[in-house]
């Protein structure tokens, strides 16, 4: 929006404007198609969703004065090259950090940056869809107990094949309320009919140039994605020979629950060994609330997300539910540059005070200092 000559507002959008809508309705486009098999091999016609977003793109690339993709396969390849800070999008760093595709150029499946600029929006996304199964879930359950058990099941199973379902602690009444969270695995999440699981976060992997060279490279090799994207390579890929009789869990779930839940699990152990009481909040949210913080209350609240900015936009969509917030994410996260910044400048003045960015090993730290806060504002 300008001012212009005679006082008038300019209501225009400019280039920059429309190229960081268009990265966030491709974000919107990549999540949704990432569903369809046989994601690299696109036939007309394409699905109505994907086919705006090709001709908004096309529309403004002929605006800017640059050659438009000619085709849904042009346009996917797109988003695995071209960052947010491109010129076609010109994404400011206060939305995405700059550098940030919408496909991952291993893996050339959705980034979970991309989940979460799609999530970024009055419909809530991916994250939504998330939220709206784990609600379900709770309502099913019946009790707390029950849903906390089918969730933690959830978190610690993004894939389920024969051996878990004959292994020890297999249970079938929390299997029974949670299998229909599950699918058959994709095609394109298959390497030669075998499928790559990740070692570490447990989540379906890749490697870069198809099924050839897959099982002959060396641990450390770069050349394999998993959907968390950060776990280190100092293990192979598990290999599961038999897809067709192994379940999965619905990406958004992976994205969104599976993740946080190592951290959850770190900043739980932490509130244990030092004796502070917490109790679950219902909901789908990985939150607590603490007992005994003095006067005020403090709830503690768990992501894994990597754009801080779009983290901060999520906490400020609505009032926060105690006095003071600790938000947890993973200390990988938090220590990257640049991260706590963007998390902090993102949120509304009024929030700053409220919503405290740490970590699991900077918890107790922090709440104690929250703690002096409070007494010092009394």
């Amino acid at each position: 929006m300008r001012a212009g000559a005679a006082g008038r507002t300019d209501t225009r959008e400019t280039p920059e404007d429309v190229g960081s809508e268009l990265f966030r309705e491709l974000a919107r486009m990549v999540a949704a198609l990432a569903d369809i098999q046989q994601l690299r091999s696109f036939a007309l016609p394409y699905p109505g969703y994907a086919q705006r977003a090709l001709d908004r793109t096309v529309m403004h690339c002929l605006d800017i004065g640059e050659t438009p993709p000619r085709s849904l396969p042009e346009l996917w390849e797109w988003c695995r090259t071209r960052p947010a800070d491109d010129s076609l999008f010109a994404a400011p760093a206060s939305l995405v950090t700059p550098g940030t595709t919408l496909v991952h150029p291993v893996g050339r499946m959705p980034t979970r940056s991309c989940l979460e600029v799609a999530s970024h929006g009055p419909d809530g996304g991916v994250v939504a869809h998330a939220r709206g199964l784990l609600g379900d879930l709770e309502a099913r359950c019946g009790t707390g107990e029950r849903y906390r058990k089918c969730r933690s099941f959830l978190a610690r199973h993004p894939v389920v094949d024969q051996r878990d379902r004959f292994g020890p602690g297999w249970s079938k009444d929390v299997w029974s309320r949670v299998k229909d969270l599950y699918g058959p695995l994709p095609e394109s999440l298959l390497v030669d009919d075998e499928f790559l699981r990740c070692p570490s976060c447990g989540l379906p992997a890749l490697p870069r140039n198809g099924p050839a060279p897959v099982f002959g490279l060396p641990a450390t090799d770069a050349d394999i994605w998993c959907e968390g994207e950060e776990c280190p390579r100092d293990t192979p890929p598990e290999l599961i020979r038999e897809p067709d009789q192994t379940w999965i869990l619905r990406r958004s779930l992976r994205t969104f629950l599976v993740l946080p839940h190592r951290t959850e699990e770190s900043a739980r152990e932490v509130l244990d060994r030092v004796g502070i009481d917490h109790e679950a909040l219902s909901g789908p949210l990985p939150a607590y609330r603490l007992r005994s913080t003095g006067t005020g209350t403090v709830d503690v609240q768990v992501y894994d997300r990597l754009q801080p900015a779009l983290l901060a936009a999520h906490l400020s969509g609505s009032a926060p539910s105690a006095d003071r917030v600790l938000v947890v994410v993973p200390d990988a996260l938090a220590g990257r540059d640049g991260y706590r910044k963007a998390f902090t400048d993102a949120l509304p003045a009024l929030l700053r005070h409220r919503l405290v960015l740490t970590t699991p090993v900077n918890l107790v730290p922090d709440l104690e200092r929250a703690r002096r806060e409070e007494k010092d504002d009394a």
